[in-house]
């Protein structure tokens, strides 16, 4: 796989992050407003913690959380993917968009290969691969059978222009607790029943009162306790202030990602009476995957025309590369962000969410880690034993792993909220948020042996994905990382719950850890396996990490190299990505090229062909097109007039543009050195006589004896003239050149008399060509006599296709 810009443990850390929502009033969103962002985007730069945590664990020891990064959205009740676990079609096109907006920079840092005999220039980085997998990841759906994107705390922000804030705080409480627990709606997801509430109070300085704003906290203060409630002061920059100062926009990158995942989530807004909840409107959502994507023609097939100029048909439907409409919210579409914050306000948005996170979310994770452990150990001691001991009395027993592919999934297997196994699973992913990773392993570990006792296979397959990833991250790894875990988690996705969604999250984890441990080869095999027909975008992804595998294994593979290039091409193509599928076609050319294999040289130029024209390249296309028709083709006849037609299209396409240059056509072949120029008379034909057009020689009016003998007259007269002898400097005027004369002067030519020139061509495909309309192009410049130093009259210069006389 290319180099990414994370570790693998950054990258898995910010893949599971603590979730957490707000809500917020009407005229607190109004404030925020006024910088073009909601209140959660205001907050989204600084969710990244620089400093360390610390917390307890159920043993008393303290731990240290690093690096801690939380996530802050607004409540939205629907889902973002079916619970079929397929990604509908507003989602593939957001993600289609997140890969074609990211293209590879221009004379960008490139990665030079050298294996064997090969030297190749490849990309270095994959920074669409990496978009696309940090908004797919961003953008998973709250499950039931896991509670890693549940929701663990609620911000309830209102404005300290409220005339009676508290009263917006009750409401806002309210109307969170509703939500929660009505079982009005299905989403969001709630981590815990008793949910953290932190009030926020939110302080226009601009136009509010800085002292009722103050005594309004003191009584939060003494209502809700110092550790759950903050007042937050922003929009501190006036008009009249540092106009020309310059703010930093930290919000303009993360604008786009939260385009995708608010607005992945279709459906109405929730009203809250008198209040913003804060979601997002919903866009159209439109698959950018091309139509046949389930087809079954070979990837590596040519197009066949038909007797109809099909295929120039769909070369002009593609001139223009089709790009999705690009999806603007009126936050993402807006010039600017923050420009009512000054740096002051910036540092306490921070302070605030150092506040929020060490004073009231990881202390309330701390207090429910050891209520679940004391619930579990109290528990276990006498119901787990007993149901355990029941199993085994009516012949239940534990399922051994090996047999994991021969269980059938329980169809409709819920547990109750207060079932063991998920207050199990509930404190193993609370554990996973906050980076106790020892104890999450075992928690998951236990887990996983009572779903797969139950033969609940999606719980089960969740334990074993995130019990494998929390021994790969465990300090020190004390425990090798269990790849078999993440093979059989795939397997149950896949096979038997049937949710790709959650199979491709598994398997773009478990590629990174296997990358990491330098374990190319099994990256690879694990990535092609998620390659499949309902979608094009994800396999063409999948298939290029797989190809950067085989390059950067200790032996590279560089004909598995771009083998898979081309099929990440084809599929590239498939989903309409242009660009991507022309870059991954441009990279494998460099193995193929020159080692004999024709037809697959002829079929990445003809794509390569296509993709340039398409994409407004035709210079590009007209050199791809002319490398199928220079040599030998070994393709059939057919295929070879395909090749033509389209070549010829775009060639007039881009000669139309500009007739004065006139490229020289790679058709027919001209054999340069069979180039005959002859100067001298030209034979009459009789009156009604016709010449044919082929097969005619110059040997029909030169003769060679003849020609000698000339030569050696002229030679004889003028050693006549010298006294009997030659000068040195004496050339013999020639009337025909070719291959072995001295072209290098310039030739004599008699006024009124014609200059014949022999072209002999050749037709190196199986069809036919048809010529008309030739013409020699040929420049005669004059010589000026009236010079005294010129003593020698300039003849013409004639210009050939690959002659140069």
């Amino acid at each position: 796989m290319a180099q990414c810009v994370q570790s693998v443990q950054e990258f898995i850390q910010d893949s599971f992050v603590p979730m957490v929502a707000v809500l917020c009033s009407e005229d607190a969103e109004k404030v925020t407003r006024k910088n073009n962002l909601n209140f959660s985007e205001l907050l989204r730069p600084f969710c990244r913690l620089t400093s360390e945590g610390h917390m307890r664990d159920p043993s008393n020891q303290l731990q240290v959380v690093k690096n801690l990064r939380i996530s802050v959205n607004n409540v939205v009740t629907r889902p973002s993917v079916p619970s079929s676990g397929v990604p509908g079609h507003a989602h593939r096109r957001l993600l289609s968009e997140v890969v074609l907006t990211c293209q590879p920079a221009e004379g960008g840092v490139a990665n030079v290969i050298t294996a064997g005999d090969y030297d190749l220039n490849i990309s270095a980085t994959t920074p669409w691969f990496e978009a696309y997998r940090e908004s797919f990841l961003q953008s998973m759906p709250a499950s039931d059978h896991e509670f890693l994107n549940h929701y663990l705390a609620c911000l309830l922000v209102v404005s300290s222009s409220e005339a009676v804030p508290v009263e917006k705080f009750l409401k806002l409480s309210q109307e969170q607790h509703r939500i929660q627990h009505s079982g009005e709606y299905t989403n969001p997801k709630w981590f815990i029943p008793n949910t953290l509430k932190y009030y926020v109070l939110l302080h226009d300085m601009s136009q509010g009162d800085e002292q009722r704003a103050d005594s309004v906290y003191e009584d939060m203060k003494q209502r809700y306790g110092a550790q759950g409630c903050y007042l937050l002061k922003v929009n501190s920059r006036t008009a009249a202030a540092g106009a020309d100062e310059q703010i930093p926009d930290p919000w303009s990158q993360y604008l786009h990602k939260s385009s995708l995942q608010s607005q992945v989530q279709l459906g109405p807004r929730l009203s809250v009476p008198k209040n913003n909840v804060g979601g997002t409107s919903e866009v159209d959502g439109h698959d950018s995957e091309e139509k046949g994507s389930l087809d079954n023609t070979h990837p590596l097939q040519l197009d066949t025309p038909s007797d109809t100029p099909g295929s120039l048909d769909a070369l002009r439907a593609v001139a223009v590369e089709t790009k999705p409409p690009p999806l603007t919210t009126g936050v993402a579409a807006a010039t600017s962000h923050g420009a009512c914050l000054t740096l002051n306000d910036h540092d306490r948005i921070r302070l605030f969410i150092q506040e929020f996170t060490f004073r009231g979310l990881l202390p309330h994770i701390e207090k429910n880690i050891r209520q679940l452990n004391d619930q579990l150990v109290s528990r276990k001691g006498l119901s787990r034993s007993l149901f355990s001991a029941t199993k085994k009395w009516f012949g239940g027993g534990k399922v051994p792993e090996k047999s994991i592919a021969e269980l059938k999934n329980t169809s409709g297997l819920l547990y109750p909220p207060e079932a063991p196994e998920l207050q199990i699973r509930k404190m193993a992913d609370l554990c996973f948020l906050v980076q106790l990773y020892d104890l999450a392993y075992s928690c998951y570990h236990t887990a996983k042996k009572d779903f797969l006792s139950d033969q609940a296979m999606l719980y089960a397959a969740g334990a074993l994905e995130m019990a494998a990833v929390s021994a790969f991250l465990q300090v020190g790894a004390p425990r090798p990382y269990p790849a078999h875990y993440m093979d059989t988690a795939i397997q149950t996705y896949r096979d038997v719950s049937k949710n790709m969604v959650l199979a491709e999250r598994c398997a773009l984890l478990s590629a990174e850890v296997l990358k990491s441990q330098a374990k190319y080869s099994d990256a690879a095999t694990l990535l092609i396996k998620m390659t499949s027909e309902d979608s094009d975008l994800r396999s063409a992804l999948l298939l290029e990490q797989a190809a950067h595998c085989f390059i950067n294994m200790r032996n590279p593979m560089v004909r598995k190299f771009a083998f898979h290039m081309i099929l990440a091409g084809h599929r590239f193509s498939k989903a309409g990505q242009k660009r991507h599928a022309l870059r991954c076609y441009c990279q494998a050319m460099q193995v193929y090229k020159g080692k004999g294999w024709s037809l697959a040289e002829d079929h990445i130029n003809f794509t390569i062909g296509r993709q340039s024209f398409t994409l407004r390249q035709p210079e590009n296309a007209v050199t791809a097109f002319r490398h199928i028709l220079t040599n030998d083709s070994q393709q059939t006849s057919t295929q070879q007039g395909a090749f033509l037609r389209e070549y010829l299209y775009v060639y007039k396409n881009v000669t139309g543009a500009c007739e004065v240059a006139l490229p020289q056509l790679p058709l027919p072949c001209i054999n340069s050195s069979a180039t005959r120029v002859y100067f001298g008379h030209e034979r009459r034909l009789a009156e009604g006589e016709k010449q044919a057009a082929t097969h005619v020689s110059l040997d029909q009016e030169f003769d060679r004896d003849l020609a000698a003998m000339w030569q050696d007259l002229e030679e004889q007269v003028v050693a006549a003239a010298k006294r009997g002898v030659v000068p040195a400097t004496f050339q013999s005027t020639q009337c025909c050149l070719n291959s072995q004369t001295d072209n290098l002067r310039f030739p004599l030519a008699v006024v009124e008399e014609p200059i014949i020139v022999e072209v002999v061509f050749r037709n190196p495909l199986k069809v036919p060509l048809v010529l008309s309309d030739l013409s020699l192009l040929w420049k005669f410049t004059l010589k000026d006599f009236n010079r005294p130093q010129t003593n020698k009259a300039r003849g013409c210069v004639v210009y050939l296709p690959g002659y140069r006389p």
